[in-house]
Formats: C-alpha cells, sequence, structure tokens
C-alpha cells in the first residue's frame, strides 16, 4: 500500500479515542504533545485518563452520532467488532480512522515518534513491525541534540532576519544551511559573533572537544561523544581505545594518531597540544578522542589549559573510566555496604615522583576502602609488597583485571603475599586495573 507521510496540523482539531484502557492510554499520551481537541468514550476509563486535563473523559457506550464533526478517531476498545463498526462508519463519513491491531481496517497509521519542540521524525513499516519501527525510533532520538527545541527556535528566528539581510536567495539558502549545521555540530544556539561571521562569510571558529571513550568495546562510549564524532572534521586520538569508534566519523575527517600509552608515547604531550591549537586556529571542529575518561590520568586538564591560554573554545565529554568498569565487568564492586565504604584511583606509572608516589601509598595504605592503581602493571609487585610493608595484611584480597575492545574480561585473584607470582603464571599482559582491598575478593 502507498502510506505517504503527512505532516497534518491537528491543534485544536476534533479527535475521538473509542476504548478506555491501556492501549488507549498509549494512543492520548502520543496525541497530546500536539494539542488536539480530544474525547475519549467508553464504558470504563483508566483513573490517569480521567485526571489528564487534556481529555474530555465520557464513560459510557460509543453512539454512531459521537464520530460528528471529527478530523480522525481511533478505535482502541478491547471489543473486536466495536473496532470494525467504528471504522465502517468512518470510511462511510470519510473521517480518518485508525483501528488498533487491524491494519486493513485503518486508514491512517500510528507511526514511532520523535518529537523535540518543532521536529517530529516518524518512522513506519506499514504495520509490518511495530517493533522493528520501535528500534529505529530509540536509534534516531540518540542522534538528536539535547537542545534541538531551542536551536530550532532559534534558526526559525534567524531565517526571518535572513530575509531581510540576505536578499539573493542562492546566498539566503547557503546561509542557512551553514548555520544549521553548526548548531548541529556544536549542539547549542549560534552566538551573535558567529551569526555576524557567517552573514560576512567568515570562516567559523574551531573549537576542540574532549571526549572520554570509555574502556574496553566501543559501545561503552556515551551517546554524546559518538554525536561529537559523527561531526568532527579532526579527531586526535589515543592508542587505549577501539578503533571501530572512527568509522562513525564522516569520510572526510582528518583522524590524528597520537598513541599515548603507559611507556610508550609516540607523540609528546607538548606536540599534542600544538596539533590541537593548530587544527582549531584552522577553524576545524576538533574531537580529542581518548580511552577511558580525559580526566581520570588522561593529561586532559592539561590539554584544556593550553588550548584556554590560546582563546581557543574546548568542551569536555566524561567517558566511563576503566578504574570503575573493569573491576565491575569482573565482578568486583568498588564500594559495598559492609566491606568497602571508598575507593581511591591512583596512577601506578610516576617515576618522575618516585618519592611522592610511595608516600601517598603509605597514606592510603591505613584505609579500610578500595585501592585502585591504573597504568601500574609494571610495578605490581613492588606495590603489592610496599604495601604489606606499610600495614596491609599480607592476605588483604587483590585482583589484576584485564579487558579488551571485545568485552572480553580476564581477571587473576589472590593476595597481596601471591598476586604478582600468580598473575606471571597466568601470563596476563598489560594494560590492566589493579584492585586491592576486601572487595577484591567478591565474585558478584
Amino acid at each position: 500500500m502507498g502510506y505517504f507521510p503527512f505532516f497534518i496540523d491537528i491543534k485544536g482539531k476534533k479527535g475521538l479515542v473509542v476504548g478506555g484502557g491501556r492501549v488507549a492510554a498509549r494512543k492520548v499520551e502520543k496525541l497530546l504533545p500536539f494539542s488536539p481537541r480530544l474525547t475519549l468514550i467508553a464504558p470504563v476509563i483508566l483513573k490517569e485518563l480521567k485526571e489528564n486535563s487534556g481529555v474530555s473523559c465520557l464513560e459510557r457506550r460509543f453512539r454512531d452520532e459521537d464520530v460528528e464533526g471529527c478530523m480522525f478517531v481511533i478505535a482502541a476498545s478491547d471489543d473486536e467488532a466495536l473496532n470494525t463498526h467504528v471504522a465502517s462508519l468512518c470510511r462511510e463519513k470519510g473521517i480518518l480512522v485508525n483501528v488498533v491491531d487491524c491494519k486493513e481496517n485503518c486508514s491512517f497509521l500510528f507511526p514511532a515518534l520523535v518529537k523535540e519542540g518543532k521536529l517530529t521524525v516518524g518512522i513506519s513499516t506499514e504495520g509490518a513491525s511495530p517493533q522493528a519501527a520501535a528500534q529505529l525510533r530509540s536509534m534516531t532520538a540518540q542522534q538528536v541534540p539535547s537542545r534541538m527545541e531551542e536551536i530550532l527556535d532559534d534558526l526559525a528566528q534567524l531565517r526571518e532576519a535572513a530575509k531581510e539581510q540576505l536578499p539573493d536567495p542562492v546566498k539566503r539558502a547557503a546561509f542557512l544551511k551553514e548555520a544549521a549545521d553548526l548548531c548541529m555540530e556544536k549542539n547549542r544556539l549560534l552566538t551573535e559573533k558567529e551569526k555576524d561571521a557567517l552573514l560576512q562569510g567568515s570562516e567559523p571558529e574551531g573549537k576542540v572537544i574532549l571526549a572520554g571513550a570509555g574502556c574496553g568495546a566501543f559501545d561503552l562510549i556515551t551517546i554524546r561523544a559518538l554525536r561529537a564524532i559523527r561531526y568532527a572534521q579532526v579527531i586526535v586520538y589515543d592508542d587505549l581505545l577501539d578503533k571501530r569508534l572512527l568509522a562513525y566519523a564522516p569520510e572526510s575527517c582528518e583522524k590524528i594518531y597520537v598513541g599515548k600509552r603507559s611507556g610508550k608515547h609516540s607523540m609528546p604531550q607538548q606536540e599534542i597540544n600544538r596539533v590541537l591549537i593548530q587544527k582549531a586556529k584552522q577553524g576545524k571542529q576538533v574531537v580529542r578522542l581518548k580511552g577511558g575518561d580525559p580526566f581520570v590520568f588522561g593529561r586532559g586538564g592539561e590539554e584544556i589549559l593550553a588550548l584556554k591560554k590560546e582563546g581557543i573554545e574546548t568542551s569536555l565529554i566524561p567517558g566511563i573510566t576503566s578504574a570503575v568498569a573493569l573491576p565491575e565487568a569482573a565482578g568486583i564492586p568498588v564500594t559495598h555496604r559492609g566491606i568497602s565504604g571508598s575507593f581511591h584511583v591512583m596512577t601506578g606509572h610516576r617515576e618522575e615522583e618516585g618519592k611522592i608516589f610511595w608516600e601517598e601509598l603509605e597514606k592510603l595504605s591505613g584505609i579500610s576502602g578500595t585501592l585502585i592503581f591504573l597504568m601500574g602493571f609494571q610495578r605490581l609487585e613492588e606495590i603489592a609488597q610496599k604495601l604489606i610493608q606499610y600495614g596491609k595484611k599480607p592476605e588483604t584480597p587483590a585482583a589484576v583485571i584485564h579487558g579488551d575492545f571485545n568485552g572480553k574480561i580476564r581477571v587473576v585473584k589472590g593476595t597481596l603475599e601471591d598476586i604478582g607470582e600468580k598473575t606471571k603464571a597466568d601470563a596476563l599482559k598489560p594494560p590492566a586495573v589493579i584492585v586491592v582491598g576486601e572487595s577484591a575478593g567478591l565474585s558478584l
């Protein structure tokens, strides 16, 4: 059949829902954001519907004259014969009708909807699979900027202003497209400075987004970070992230690998800062993609300070840190009532500050909470021995956890006394997270 997705204004138009149960409630929920004049008729109506000020409820049986003057009718009762009768009546009178779970009696179908302010996206499979439509709706909703309603309101005002300032329709269309693209990229309204620059044909200012890619498999990234990747013109990325994420970037996106990993820095931090500054000053939208979270031993703070010093706009998108996610994937909670009321994250990669590291470790050794070490694999035995020396019991539970980009986890468990030997025997390789404390003995 030829279902064309017309968008019809139903604000203030008379609509009727026949039925008062859960199915009718779902239909009402979809309709109310579009402000129709809605009446609901059924012998018994759910309390939540009767209390809804957006619906006029009549608790009685349906009468044929109820459809008079209606723009549309929805037959959503649990009486199949009644639904069929309502559909037949509407067809005779030329009224749009939808009958739940009976495509043959429908003259219109309900789509799976995404609505954010003026944005409405309707998805239909012509009734073949409402479940597939719902899944596509969920995927679509994830791509909609969080400030879509504000963005569209602002773009609507900008369109009116452009009519006065840009009489040439070709230039006006190009300006409006650039403005919309920039809003979607930045997920915010344009500043007056940015609008003026676009009107004058100036190049847009660059921006750097520090985005956490999460740890392990690529699907642990946040929706916001994934959206940033989709709009990136340049991606500067590290070693410890799933390269499948790069496939979400536009084909034209420049990808710069800086390969930072504990003990294996293919590009010095100063050079990374220089690249970020250079690309941003070229007017590019740059995503600095980091494994885990940018502010958890990711040197994200240093990069933001360097960019701000140059007057470059920056923003941050948090990521899932391995300090919590890997223990969790191994069934080890970093806090647990009655066992660990706190957790403390340290880096074991601090040769240049060795004395300070051991002083901090000595202070933390007296804490009953969970100790977590990132980038400490090469010093595992030394850390374990020092903790015992500082007062931790040799039988204190310890675990070493390694995760890969396919979501597979390898765990070695033991105590401070034997965790080094057990890890060697298991041939576990870095990168890995070290967990020390009573919670490390759990396997949830």
